[in-house]
């Protein structure tokens, strides 16, 4: 009995943690956007990549408003490394 007991407790208390660790890993995706946007504001870019950050952009407002925040980042800082470059 008490072995079945601390097995369903193990079980429970991964299952928790796993669940930490997912919803941990994942920024607000409006974070990230404020955070392009406020690198776009100084960075110098060619109309070519302007035109590839903003397509990333729309893309990770689209995720962001289906609340898949961590889609949304992926594009977010996608548009972030090429605005970095600049």
């Amino acid at each position: 009995m008490n072995r079945i007991v601390l097995r369903t407790v193990f079980v429970l208390l991964a299952g928790a943690g796993a669940a930490a660790a997912a919803n941990a890993a994942t920024v607000p995706c409006e974070n990230v956007l404020k955070q392009l946007r406020d690198a776009e504001k100084t960075a110098a870019l060619g109309d070519a990549d302007k035109a590839k950050v903003a397509e990333l952009e729309n893309k990770g407002i689209e995720r962001c408003n289906a609340d898949d925040d961590k889609r949304a980042d992926t594009f977010f800082e996608d548009a972030l490394k090429i605005v970095a470059k600049k």
